[in-house]
């Protein structure tokens, strides 16, 4: 990819967005607009503005990232990432708005009337929008240093600033504009080159990926590494190039033996055309064919695996708290379930994309499962399959789009988080206190980006789908349709399904994967700590019968009454 026509699509994009969020800015005057856009978005506008906070860096580059490298079992999670919202429609979309309220902790303020309860919603909400705001800005600087070479800690640096600046100047009414025009952005920006890609690849003889091999280089390739790096050789080859490998000097050419090598950081080694592409730990050295196929990935116990990811994504969607937020920006709830309905065909749309990048990743870029970069699969793509200008000019395109992901659904996590933070933790009420809290809201996650490590993207979105479908699904689901949960079944509820959540997904990064029988229970959480943040709530609150809300008949009347009967409770802020 030319990294001046890539840099110049990444400031498009940023220059854009600030540009369209000083729209916001002269039009937002009260708290209310900061918070809720004062509850006046329509149902196709609040659709673009959900299609384009929620797809995010995981929808834009990790998913094609992890069909490229796991095969077709990773289907699910664009196929959960869109149930989810049906899940949503059904159960939770109207009753939510008919709360008035203006936060995940405002709601649980409202149906359980205890601080306790609040409290806990706050620090979980926190956690997930934090865990989910992280891959934002990581996979921002895996966009930059693809087209510039800059270190990733640039990018992140650059969403930050950007979005920060959209967020404190408008709050969610100008983020609205922001996120709905950037929806589109992205549909072009993935839509557009697939065509360009598939017609590239009937003209190079229309290869498919059936067969006992292992992915091959499809010509002679040189890899650069830029951290030191563990792989596996499945057959021996011969390689050229200057570094080192397995602690040896080298600067000529060598051979690579079947078995385990590391090369250190700063080494390029070209490989000839035909060799078999050697594989990082992470990813399994799967052949073609079993790629191909279903639960033939190289993990233990994939069924569960299958099922457990299935849960976590129907199911985390509604705890996620940049999602929920964007209900109460609906008029009545009317309007939020026609919301949630069109938003089920944008992001069906979208999704049809990224499985065509990972298929065709396996045939044209397959140094990335040497590398590990798999999630650069959609940026590297266009620019090695289409010759020329204008390969170079829909690497932009997708360059753009990848950055516009980064900054819609940053933008959506960091009014979410300002509003928790502010009304929950620095008690700070008033536009004022929303800005001071915009800030703070991302220096968190940007030092976090710059202490961890590289991790996969749709790993570290995984985990909050994970965490936010143990805690606050169950507060959401029993909260809206059951008169019998206690506070204390509640909290117990949230903390027995989201604490194991999240100390298995932590556990399970920051090993950098495991061999062992239980590997597949830690990294793939949600089959065990769904049902027990459900079973716990319901048990605990049969144990305490007592510590049920007083007048909660009257809130459940105001969360399913329909809006004309004059039920429902007043907004607050």
């Amino acid at each position: 990819m030319s990294s001046t026509y890539g840099i110049i699509a990444v400031l498009v994009v940023a220059v854009g967005t600030m540009s369209v969020g000083t729209y916001g800015l002269r039009i937002s005057r009260t708290t209310s607009d900061f918070f809720v856009a004062s509850r006046t978005v329509s149902p196709w506008w609040n659709a673009s503005a959900i299609g384009g906070e929620y797809l995010s860096a995981a929808s834009f580059v990790g998913i094609a990232g992890l069909i490229f490298a796991h095969g077709p079992d990773m289907l699910w999670f664009p196929v959960g990432y869109t149930a989810g919202y049906l899940v949503l429609l059904a159960l939770v979309a109207a009753p939510l708005r008919r709360s008035g309220a203006y936060t995940l902790p405002d709601f649980a303020e409202a149906r359980f009337a205890s601080p306790v309860v609040r409290a806990v919603t706050s620090v979980l909400a926190l956690g997930i929008g934090w865990l989910y705001l992280l891959p934002q800005l990581q996979g921002a600087g895996l966009t930059l240093h693809t087209v510039t070479g800059t270190p990733d800690w640039v990018g992140a640096l650059v969403v930050a600033v950007v979005v920060t600046a959209n967020v404190i100047s408008g709050g969610m009414r100008s983020i609205t504009f922001v996120q709905a025009f950037q929806y589109w952005l992205k549909l072009t920006a993935i839509a557009v080159p697939v065509v360009f890609l598939v017609v590239a690849w009937h003209a190079h003889g229309a290869r498919d990926l059936d067969g006992p091999g292992f992915p091959a280089f499809p010509s002679d390739t040189t890899v650069a590494f830029d951290t030191a790096t563990a792989f596996r050789v499945q057959e021996p080859t011969t390689y050229a190039g200057v570094g080192e490998v397995d602690g040896t000097r080298v600067d000529g050419g060598g051979m690579l033996w079947a078995g385990d090598h590391t090369v250190a950081a700063g080494s390029r080694l070209t490989f000839p055309k035909g060799a078999a592409v050697p594989h990082v730990d992470s990813i399994p050295s799967a052949t073609n064919d079993d790629w191909a196929l279903p639960m033939r990935g190289g993990e233990r116990f994939p069924l569960y695996a299958v099922y457990s990811l299935i849960i976590a994504t129907f199911l985390g969607t509604m705890g996620l708290p940049h999602v929920i937020v964007r209900f109460y920006t609906n008029p009545n709830g009317r309007a939020a379930r026609r919301t949630t309905l069109i938003v089920l065909g944008m992001l069906g749309v979208f999704y049809l994309m990224p499985p065509i990048y990972g298929a065709l990743g396996r045939l044209y870029t397959p140094e990335l499962l040497m590398t590990g970069d798999t999630d650069a699969v959609v940026l590297v793509l266009p620019s090695r399959m289409v010759d020329g200008l204008g390969g170079q000019l829909l690497g932009a395109l997708v360059a753009g789009g990848a950055f516009a992901a980064f900054l819609s659904t940053s933008s959506g996590l960091m009014v979410s988080l300002a509003g928790v933070l502010s009304r929950d933790v620095l008690r700070l009420r008033g536009i004022r206190g929303f800005r001071l809290s915009s800030i703070i809201a991302v220096l968190v996650p940007l030092g976090m980006s710059l202490l961890v490590g590289k991790v996969p993207v749709a790993d570290m979105v995984g985990l909050a789908f994970a965490v936010a479908a143990s805690s606050l699904c169950p507060l959401l689901v029993l909260g809206i349709w059951s008169t019998r949960v206690s506070t204390v079944g509640a909290v117990a509820g949230m903390l027995a399904g989201g604490v194991p959540a999240l100390v298995a997904g932590l556990v399970t990064i920051s090993s950098g994967g495991g061999t062992g029988w239980y590997h597949v229970f830690l990294a793939r959480p949600a089959a065990w700590t769904v049902p027990l943040g459900f079973v716990v709530m319901f048990v605990v609150s049969l144990l305490t019968p007592r510590r049920v809300p007083p007048g909660v008949n009257h809130v459940m009347v105001r969360l399913h009454a329909p809006e004309n009967l004059g039920l429902r409770s007043q907004d607050r802020l």
